[in-house]
C-alpha cells in the first residue's frame, strides 16, 4: 500500500508528521513525502523542512492520500498542479484525506462537494463556501474521505483509518508503541471548551490561520 503526504511551502509539521507516525505503520506500506519538486519543503515557521522524494508525477496513484494544512495562504488560490493532482489521484485512491486546513485545499479540488467534513475551527466557514458541509468533530469519515479538526487531530485520523484498514488491534498497538495518551495541562483545546476571552483572543488573530 503507497502513502503519499504531500508537501507544499508553509505547511504544518505535525499535520504531516501526525499520519506518518500513526497512519505510516501499516504493514508493508510504502510511506511517501511528495511535492511538485524533490528536495527539502519548508513548514510555516521555516525553521524546518521535509525531504520530498517523489514529486507529484512520480506518484501518480497512490492509495492513500494525506494533505495537510498550513497557516496563511494555502496553495489553493489557483487551480495548479497541486489541484491539478489531487483530482486525478483522487480517482483512483482507496483513502483521501486531510488534517487542519488540508480539507481546504480537497474543497477547493472539488472532492467535498455536499460530503460532510472538518477543519480548523476557525476555517469551517471558508469549508462550507468551498460546497463541505462543515462539523466540528475531530475526525470525520464520509465515504473514502476522512479529515480531521485542527494541528493534533492527525493523530487521531491516523489511528482511525489505521484500525479501519488493519484492525483494532493493530491500530492500538500503535497507540501504546507511541504512548498516545493524551493528559493535556489545560482543558483549552477547543472552542467549546475554551475560556471565552481565549476564544476571542484567537479569533482576533484568525488571520494567522486563514490568510
Amino acid at each position: 500500500m503507497q502513502i503519499a503526504i504531500v508537501l507544499y511551502d508553509g505547511f504544518t509539521a505535525l499535520d504531516a508528521i501526525g499520519p506518518y507516525e500513526t497512519l505510516g505503520r501499516l504493514p508493508d506500506a510504502e510511506t511517501l513525502f511528495v511535492a511538485e519538486e524533490t528536495g527539502p519543503v519548508r513548514n510555516d515557521s521555516r525553521n524546518l523542512a521535509l525531504l520530498a522524494e517523489r514529486t507529484l508525477a512520480d506518484v501518480p496513484n497512490p492509495d492513500i492520500i494525506v494533505v495537510p494544512g498550513g497557516p496563511g495562504p494555502l496553495p489553493s488560490a489557483a487551480d495548479g498542479p497541486l489541484l491539478t493532482w489531487l483530482r486525478s489521484a483522487d480517482a483512483t485512491s482507496t483513502w483521501t484525506t486531510s488534517v487542519c486546513t488540508g480539507s481546504l485545499l480537497l474543497a477547493a479540488a472539488g472532492l467535498l462537494q455536499g460530503r460532510r467534513a472538518t477543519s480548523h475551527w476557525l476555517a469551517l466557514e471558508e469549508l462550507k463556501r468551498h460546497g463541505a458541509e462543515p462539523t466540528g468533530e475531530r475526525v470525520v469519515t464520509d465515504g473514502k474521505y476522512v479529515t480531521a479538526a485542527g494541528v493534533s487531530s492527525g493523530i487521531d485520523m491516523g489511528l482511525t483509518l489505521l484500525g479501519r484498514i488493519a484492525g483494532d488491534d493493530h491500530a492500538q498497538i500503535v497507540q501504546l508503541a507511541t504512548e498516545y495518551d493524551p493528559q493535556p495541562p489545560y482543558d483549552a483545546g477547543s472552542p467549546g471548551k475554551a475560556p471565552r476571552h481565549i476564544v476571542e483572543l484567537l479569533r482576533s488573530h484568525a488571520d494567522v490561520i486563514l490568510t
